[in-house]
């Protein structure tokens, strides 16, 4: 079976592949168009996010058996006509899970304990120590939205604090003995940390609005590390002026194109990211949760697993 590879990975994941028997193709810098022209060849594709996956292609890929897609999310790609194809879809959260938990824990306790603000003025030469007293962790209720591989290696990860850890899911039962599944109305009231572990589809879209926001019982810290897009960040910028969010980390962002490999189609910069650029309450990283080195191996393993466990 020939794999047309359009994004670098880990080379154990070209390796593996090949002590299976695929024959491997690399190409990493032809536009969507081009891979078109060509993609009728191969029987399976491995990608992370370089470009959509729409019907348009689809329909080129006459001889398409598989996609493998090296990350968590299959927003890119047209699930629906893929499957209708009788395309098999092999996505890697398995591989990530352990990074965004550990890193959704990081940005909490950043920023409770005030560690980029303050690294920022030592570095300036302040030394404001009541300026930036911190805030414990034990105590507050953490409420988890997304209760699949991220949300459960996140709570998980929360198990050395004293802490209440709630979650919601679309599915019914998906509670353990790292947190109690809930109510939306039941988390809103009782939560102190929102942590999103959605994926992005049309029902997260803009989850995180004014409505949602004014629903929460109590001023909330926000941490987000699933997709930029299941918060508006108007909404965002409004309620930490307000002070009913209290402080957000932020690793996924709005107006990411949707390769995450840049933040803006045009290059133009929000009002909205400018306050959040210029704001202490506020944490920011480019899209790297679940990025790490560990990771790499990790997402490339899970994808030629799941791979040869279908064709193999």
């Amino acid at each position: 079976m020939k794999v047309l590879h359009l994004d670098t990975n880990h080379p154990l994941l070209l390796e593996q592949l090949a002590a299976l028997g695929f024959e491997n193709t690399e190409e990493y810098t032809a536009d969507k168009n081009k891979v078109q022209a060509i993609v009728h060849q191969f029987d399976g594709i491995i990608l992370r996010s370089r470009f959509k996956i729409d019907r348009e292609f689809l329909d080129k890929a006459t001889n398409l058996k598989f996609i493998g897609r090296v990350g968590a999310g299959l927003e890119n790609i047209d699930v629906a006509y893929a499957e209708e194809k009788g395309i098999f879809l092999a996505a890697a959260p398995e591989g990530n899970r352990n990074a965004v938990g550990e890193q959704s824990l990081g940005m909490i306790l950043s920023l409770f304990n005030n560690l980029n603000k303050a690294d920022k003025e030592v570095r300036r030469g302040l030394w404001d120590r009541e300026g930036n007293r911190g805030l414990e962790l034990d105590g507050k209720t953490i409420g988890i939205i997304g209760y699949g591989n991220m949300g459960k290696a996140f709570a998980k990860k929360l198990q050395g604090f004293e802490v209440e850890v709630l979650c919601v899911d679309l599915l019914e039962n998906v509670g353990d003995q790292y947190a109690t599944q809930v109510s939306l109305k039941e988390l809103q009231q009782k939560t102190d940390v929102l942590s999103l572990h959605l994926p992005q589809t049309n029902l997260t879209i803009g989850m995180v609005n004014k409505a949602f926001i004014e629903a929460m019982g109590k001023p909330f810290w926000l941490v987000n590390t699933a997709r930029g897009k299941c918060v508006v960040t108007r909404d965002l910028v409004d309620a930490l002026n307000s002070g009913k969010i209290l402080g957000a980390a932020l690793d996924v962002l709005e107006y990411e194109k949707t390769s995450f490999e840049d933040m803006f189609g045009d290059r133009q910069m929000p009002e909205e990211f400018n306050y959040l650029l210029h704001s202490e309450k506020v944490l920011l990283t480019p899209h790297i949760a679940g990025w790490t080195r560990e990771s790499k191996i990790k997402l490339a393993e899970t994808i030629v697993k799941k791979i040869s466990e279908r064709f193999c």
